[in-house]
């Protein structure tokens, strides 16, 4: 007891924690002042699904990323003026020539800045990458129902995002003021000045004057790495919470329902995850931008007026503008001593209406359904024929305006003729879409009735068998239940109907031309022929008894399950 009193400690001092730590103090004080740990234990636990068409919609976040600590390092070396001066820097086929501050200050990083070009290379190819990634996390998106309330919102900001990166990507292609980014700001000169009545006046304010003006290149500085990288990051900001507080849709499979998530949580699986794939998409954008040359503007020279590059193209995702600019015809309208130029004005009004048919499909399709419940679970593509049609119609629309906007080069590549490749675009807008559309929604058609068939007999084992009476018959593999469970989670919508105009009574009532509208599309899309029905419990039954069932130790469940599709 005595060397006890003589330390100083009892019993319970002994027990007592050590003071805190300064990562413990630091963490307090936040938490103090910024309620910290109440988010943090909501969010960090937060349970993701996992699949691998997941990853399309990381990498557009970390070419983002990418793409603004490359922009801002460029942003200290690049000069956005339209004052003319004479070169006399390291790239010697160029001393000597006029041009703009802007082309001599990319000239410099490339040539003169420590690790510029390599920087300028990976930002270009980041670009590219973010709006591809962006276009297949879309589709991916589209073609699984992801859009579904209650996320029509977020597919409306994920739109607005893409549209951002075509004009931000414009923008910044424009900066340098070389012979190709001259060229298209000649191109989208001739689009606004065909817009009737106000299209001088929009062309002279934006420009400064007569093209090329003096303005146009601060004008579009600020825009590029400002304004529109600012509105974007605000809006990826507001996409990632409207994930995290919805949830993330996940794949049908055995557990996972409407109300529940299965998944790794967020901390640490998924931050773990995460941040080794944003090295690796760095580290491939690295290797892109050190052995792949994109946009040499040396090799093109400064912008000059009276001339035109060879083989001018924009950047893959504006090519389908320039796609429809190229390929129709030169109509004008001359009235009142004014030229209205419909060659140039009409592809440049369709080209945000076909952006925007992408924008309300979400919102035509609950309307003509009339589903009005959340939607949690990603559907197959092949569950929904119709809609998967329409998606991969939009598609080959982009595919075909794509080599109208490089006629040129298809016809100098593969000696061809340039009329034959235009008139060929200009019949394949109205006929590629269209059949795309058919084939498309008779393949998933076809995938359906295969997974019926595999739902009702099992898998083909390859193995045959010689019944007692003689007959051969083909050994099938029975699913299990979380097979069948895949293959049979979907539902399939009664389409909406008028039903009679004319009551027991005899007495017509008033149908809306809105009804009547969304009872054809809904038969369109959902009518008798458009998917092949799931397997009823009675034809799951009739399987079993006839001994090539694929139910393996579940039929019961599995009829119920027909049962409850065949209600819905």
């Amino acid at each position: 007891m005595s060397s006890i009193s003589g330390s100083g400690l009892t019993q319970g001092d002994s027990a007592r924690p050590g003071p805190p730590g300064k990562g413990e103090k630091l963490a307090d004080w936040a938490d103090g002042r910024l309620g910290l740990y109440p988010m943090a234990r909501a969010n960090l636990r937060k349970i993701f699904p996992d699949h691998w068409s997941f990853m399309f919609g990381e990498i557009c976040l970390y070419s983002f990323l990418i793409i603004i600590l490359t922009g801002i390092y460029l942003t200290l070396f690049f000069e956005p003026s339209s004052a003319e001066v004479v070169y006399h820097g390291s790239y010697v086929p160029l001393n000597g020539v006029p041009m703009t501050r802007a082309f001599e200050s990319t000239l410099d990083i490339s040539f003169e800045v420590r690790g510029g070009l390599l920087i300028r290379q990976i930002h270009h190819w980041a670009a590219l990458v973010f709006v591809a990634a962006m276009l297949v996390h879309m589709m991916r998106v589209f073609f699984t129902g992801a859009f579904r309330k209650p996320r029509e919102v977020n597919w409306l900001i994920g739109w607005t995002l893409l549209m951002l990166a075509l004009i931000t990507g414009l923008t910044g292609y424009s900066l340098p003021d070389d012979l190709l980014s001259g060229t298209g700001l000649r191109f989208a000169h001739g689009a606004i000045l065909s817009v009737p009545i106000v299209g001088t006046y929009l062309a002279f304010f934006l420009f400064g004057g007569e093209f090329p003006g003096d303005d146009i290149i601060a004008r579009l500085y600020p825009v590029h790495i400002l304004l529109l990288p600012g509105i974007m990051l605000g809006l990826v900001v507001a996409h990632l919470i409207l994930v995290f507080y919805h949830k993330h849709t996940q794949f049908a499979g055995p557990g996972r329902t409407e109300k529940n998530v299965v998944g790794a949580p967020f901390m640490p699986v998924y931050i773990a995850k995460a941040g080794g794939f944003f090295f690796l998409v760095f580290g491939v954008l690295a290797i892109m931008g050190a052995v792949v040359t994109i946009n040499p503007v040396w090799a093109l020279g400064p912008y000059r007026p009276d001339l035109v590059s060879t083989g001018a193209q924009p950047d893959w995702y504006l090519g389908f503008s320039e796609g429809l600019i190229r390929v129709m015809p030169s109509w004008e309208i001359n009235a009142w001593g004014h030229t209205l130029q419909l060659g140039v004005f009409i592809p440049f009004t369709l080209f945000p209406l076909i952006m925007m048919a992408i924008a309300v499909y979400p919102f035509i399709e609950a309307w003509v359904t009339g589903d009005k419940r959340e939607h949690h679970i990603a559907q197959r593509p092949r569950n929904a024929p119709t809609r998967t049609g329409l998606g991969a119609a939009w598609l080959s629309l982009y595919a075909v305006l794509l080599i109208g906007g490089g006629n040129d080069l298809w016809a100098t590549h593969f000696h061809l003729s340039i009329n034959a490749i235009t008139w060929f675009v200009r019949i394949g807008v109205f006929v590629v879409p269209a059949l795309v559309f058919v084939i498309t929604r008779r393949v998933c058609q076809g995938l359906e009735l295969r997974d019926s068939e595999k739902a009702l007999h099992g898998r083909e084992s390859g193995t045959l068998k010689r019944l007692p009476h003689g007959e051969f018959v083909e050994v099938h593999t029975p699913l299990s239940q979380a097979e069948l469970h895949t293959l049979t989670a979907h539902e399939q919508p009664v389409p909406f109907e008028v039903g009679p105009e004319v009551d027991a009574n005899g007495v017509r009532r008033p149908v809306r031309r809105s009804d009547r509208l969304r009872a054809r599309l809904a038969k369109a899309m959902y009518g008798p022929g458009t998917f092949v029905p799931k397997p009823t419990a009675e034809e799951y039954r009739r399987a079993l008894t006839n001994g090539h069932g694929g139910g393996h130790g579940g039929p019961g469940d599995h009829g119920e399950q027909a049962e409850e599709s065949q209600r819905r």
